[in-house]
């Protein structure tokens, strides 16, 4: 959570002036109140979210294996969407008012569930895209499909998200140990990272740790997984007899495009400021970091609904439930009757 509300005076605090020294930082009043007017759209984002990862939660309970390893992976991807997004009102009302008002304990909490979020979903969609990248490309000859179908079992989904959520909540170390509440001047307490030295604890260590795991294994290692494995996917289509392989590719051309235009941004620009994050003035980095945040947010809201209703099969699920619950739709609505034990077994058809 890096806002820094405009009245941020690091000369005048109450807490910790024995045990903290601290370093003034620039002033950002204005990308600041720029990123409090469109944190409106937290909330937004956190009732739409939930209401449509929730439908998908329903969906896969209803109609299908939860066992099977790309339910797996949705359901995880599912929950730390949930988790990224449960943050969200807590920042928003925050960055709004210049105030934090739930106490330190929350301070904490929030600041490590918006990161533990924030990093799981990313490597959830690489993971998700990878598995996609098997199941597609490692479908065609009897040999290879055997070998891909005994490698994506349960256990191997299992251990993959287990991965994910460690390496995840290792990267939350630094945000559970040096977000704390300070209280200011005109009574206003902030829940920041702490801009000095903590006892006990090598801040600068923690810094260029989080610098280089951000770059490495949040940004360079997810898009080297995702680019590759869309391209065997984009080849492996264009070389099959599939009728509407072209359509096929220019929707992985799209899917790969909005990771691009919503990950890469944020990530560069919040790479650059964690570079030199306190003496860094340049006033159209602030304006450019609060833009790209929320379109990266956006994102990971509906990454779940978005990587799900693209496939033929969940919207033909969508379909049966609106119909089952608005009969009076069976005559606009189209849908194909399938058993759900047919349907649960095939784990793979819900692939571009």
């Amino acid at each position: 959570m890096d806002y820094i509300p405009d009245d941020y005076d690091y000369g005048n605090y109450s807490n910790y002036s024995e045990e903290y020294s601290a370093i003034a930082p620039c002033s950002r009043d204005a990308d600041n109140m720029l990123g409090a007017h469109l944190s409106i759209i937290y909330y937004f984002m956190f009732v739409f979210s939930v209401c449509g990862n929730v439908l998908v939660l329903a969906i896969i309970h209803r109609f299908e294996s939860v066992t099977t390893v790309t339910n797996i992976l949705l359901m995880n991807l599912v929950l730390s969407s949930l988790i990224f997004i449960s943050s969200l009102p807590f920042i928003g009302f925050y960055m709004q008012r210049s105030d934090w008002t739930f106490g330190k304990v929350m301070c904490k909490l929030v600041g490590s569930v918006y990161y533990l979020g924030f990093y799981s979903s990313v490597l959830f969609l690489t993971l998700l895209t990878f598995d996609r990248h098997l199941a597609v490309v490692y479908s065609v000859g009897v040999t290879c499909s055997v070998g891909v179908a005994r490698l994506r079992n349960r256990s191997y989904a299992v251990v993959s998200c287990s991965v994910v959520w460690i390496v995840s909540g290792l990267a939350c170390i630094r945000p559970m140990t040096s977000h704390t509440t300070f209280v200011y001047i005109d009574n206003k307490t902030l829940c920041e990272e702490f801009p000095g030295d903590v006892p006990d604890v090598n801040v600068e260590l923690l810094r260029t740790s989080e610098f280089y795991l951000q770059l490495f294994v949040f940004l360079i290692l997810p898009l080297a997984v995702i680019i590759y494995c869309y391209v065997r996917i984009s080849i492996t289509v264009l070389s099959s007899k599939i009728s509407s392989r072209f359509k096929t590719v220019r929707l992985i051309f799209f899917i790969v495009l909005l990771f691009f235009l919503s990950w890469i941004p944020f990530n560069v620009i919040m790479l650059m400021f964690d570079a030199d994050k306190i003496t860094v003035k340049n006033q159209k980095l602030g304006y450019a970091l609060q833009i790209t945040r929320n379109v990266a947010y956006l994102y990971f809201c509906i990454s779940p609904m978005f990587y799900t209703f693209v496939g033929k099969k969940f919207q033909n699920y969508f379909r049966q439930m609106l119909v089952t619950r608005f009969p009076s739709l069976k005559r606009h609505v189209s849908v194909s009757r399938c058993s759900r034990s047919n349907m649960s077994t095939r784990s793979t058809n819900n692939e571009p």
